[in-house]
């Protein structure tokens, strides 16, 4: 199986398995969505609705698979989206943490670009 194909695949999964934590405390104002495109290889955790302080459409959550990488565009998990693909068995240098600057990403452990 070709890489990107593969981490598309691990994306949705991983995702998909937080999606269903969030539902299964569900909420009566908030709709939690795992949103999935595999032609352009974007997906996201969404938190889609009302809470007390207003409206609410943020990801949680937004990766991508570009250039045969996971890019992580937003993570907001307390303990980091990146962790679930290195137990996974994806190697630091194919995680991008996209959501540092580039110049600063060569200070992380993970792939710059």
């Amino acid at each position: 199986m070709d890489k990107a194909l593969k981490y598309k695949k691990l994306a949705k999964k991983i995702l998909r398995k937080y999606v269903d934590w969030d539902n299964e405390k569900p909420s009566l104002t908030v709709d939690y969505l795992l949103v999935a495109d595999d032609s352009s290889g974007n997906y996201l955790w969404l938190n889609l609705g009302w809470t007390k302080n207003g409206r609410i459409n943020k990801p949680t959550v937004h990766l991508r698979v570009r250039d045969e990488k996971i890019w992580i565009e937003e993570d907001w998990t307390e303990h980091g989206i990146a962790n679930d693909f290195l137990e996974a068995g994806v190697p630091k240098e194919d995680i991008v943490l996209a959501f540092y600057a580039p110049s600063d990403r060569v200070l992380t452990e993970f792939a710059a670009a």
